[in-house]
């Protein structure tokens, strides 16, 4: 049985309880940490790589939002709530579902269903990483492109979709950045900040940035911030 890798994150115990009592009857999901602040739910994430997380939106310091946006590659998310009057921001970023507390056991079962059959669907599909070489069919609305990867300049996350830019064209695809991320070879597309991507062949020149970020501007002129913690990683990545 696939087990699917989760933290729970929450400020207040007794809420991060209430979440591994309703998981206990739901042996596919393994709880492998739980954080009670956003810098610690961040280290946890980035040494355990969960698939899941139960994630509270209002927390001493920073939020739920504010982690997400923190994190350059985001696991799958249940926002767990005592509001409900986030709901439509937390569907923007891509949530899985919306629970308010206290959690009933109804509705914590068909969130669970429902996060199976993603999780599930997310393994059949098994992605590997493409050769640079490959040409790529793309259908966006009435109009169709079959362009060479190598043609990709940029890409950017607009909620379910991505927007591939190539040549002085672009088109939309229904796919995650955390998907195309696991399909286009590392070595030459960079996952610059939590919504963008480029390919780094395009960049043309590099900046300092504000509070230690790195700001790359393309051969087409386009202008990239690159988060703090991205520019750490690109600074490593490509010195000797």
């Amino acid at each position: 049985m696939k087990k699917y890798k989760t933290i729970i994150i929450d400020d207040e115990r007794l809420a991060r309880e209430e979440v591994k009592r309703a998981l206990e009857k739901h042996q596919e999901f393994e709880i492998i940490g739980e954080a009670s602040h956003v810098d610690e739910a961040i280290s946890l994430i980035e040494e355990l790589q969960p698939d899941l997380l139960f994630l509270d939106i209002h927390m001493p310091g920073k939020s739920g939002f504010d982690l997400l946006e923190e994190l350059t590659n985001v696991p799958d998310v249940v926002f767990t709530t005592a509001y409900d009057q986030y709901a439509v921001k937390a569907f923007e970023m891509n949530a899985l579902d919306y629970l308010v507390k206290p959690l009933r056991d109804e509705r914590f079962s068909k969130t669970i269903q429902k996060v199976k059959e993603e999780l599930s669907n997310r393994v059949k599909l098994e992605p590997t990483t493409l050769p640079m070489h490959q040409k790529i069919f793309i259908k966006d609305g009435e109009k169709c492109h079959f362009i060479p990867l190598t043609d990709i300049h940029f890409i950017e996350s607009l909620e379910n979709y991505a927007r591939l830019h190539f040549g002085s064209d672009k088109a939309m695809i229904k796919r995650s950045l955390n998907l195309l991320a696991e399909k286009l070879d590392p070595k030459v597309f960079f996952r610059v900040n939590r919504s963008q991507m480029i390919n780094i062949h395009y960049i043309k020149e590099i900046h300092p940035y504000f509070n230690n970020k790195l700001q790359i501007i393309l051969t087409t002129g386009k202008k990239v911030e690159v988060s703090s913690r991205q520019s750490v990683k690109f600074k490593n990545w490509n010195s000797l």
